[in-house]
């Protein structure tokens, strides 16, 4: 079983690195004026995977904030996933041209299932299908909508078309400091028998080992943002804890 991952996230917003809540566009808080920098400095922490969110992109529905995105692949030793914004097969390759290891496809996942195979067809492992949530249903276009879709099945039909890697958010933890949805994150991994990336409501680094304890089911790695943001434990911290 490979290493249970820490990926310290990055949103990005008008070129400066904000946070959040649930999702709210209202209700952002910013953290820093150069999403490079503070990549680098979780890269320094000993961060091997940084989560990238292009807030922007996903809203407008083109890349805005790729040039931050595509520094980061190219100058530092982490390996950089990105969400956000990625609407079509030449924003794939141009993140992975320029040496991005992972794209994310969230809303495009649910409004074209048939693209999105192609692309897990074409590109592998480095497509990453991102799920979020809202009481058990698929939430779409920066959570502004809620699909009639369960987000198991969805990540059952994906699964069985090829995809290897998820991230699962459950909306009403993202940027609450409540702790994870642990049961729906299992029960993400078990209906897809893939890796699945937690994202939400991370607080404490008790709240890693509980996800960590569940890693034999396909709980692959956690995305960590706000408690990084406010203080709540280090990257370092958060990669002592989870390290065999």
């Amino acid at each position: 079983m490979s290493a249970f991952t820490i990926y310290p996230a990055i949103d990005m917003r008008g070129g400066k690195c904000v946070r959040l809540i649930q999702g709210d566009y209202n209700q952002e808080t910013v953290y820093g004026d150069s999403p490079f920098d503070m990549a680098k400095g979780f890269n320094e922490q000993g961060a091997s995977w940084i989560h990238m969110v292009d807030l922007d992109g996903a809203k407008e529905g083109s890349r805005i904030n790729d040039s931050y995105v595509i520094r980061a692949a190219k100058e530092l030793q982490a390996k950089i996933q990105i969400g956000g914004g990625i609407r079509s097969e030449a924003d794939i390759v141009h993140y992975l041209d320029n040496g991005v290891e992972r794209v994310i496809l969230g809303s495009a996942a649910v409004s074209d299932p048939a693209f999105t195979k192609e692309m897990i067809k074409k590109y592998g492992r480095h497509i990453a299908i991102g799920i979020d949530a809202k009481d058990g249903r698929v939430a779409t276009h920066g959570w502004i909508e809620t699909s009639e879709t369960l987000a198991v099945d969805l990540g059952k039909a994906l699964a069985d078309a090829g995809a290897e890697t998820f991230i699962f958010t459950d909306i009403a933890t993202d940027g609450m400091l409540s702790g994870p949805n642990v049961k729906g994150i299992v029960a993400m991994a078990r209906a897809t028998g893939k890796r699945v990336i937690a994202s939400g409501g991370i607080s404490s680094l008790k709240d890693l080992t509980a996800l960590k304890e569940h890693q034999a089911d396909g709980i692959a790695g956690a995305i960590v943002g706000k408690a990084i943001y406010t203080n709540r434990f280090s990257v370092k911290d958060a990669l002592e804890k989870v390290r065999d």
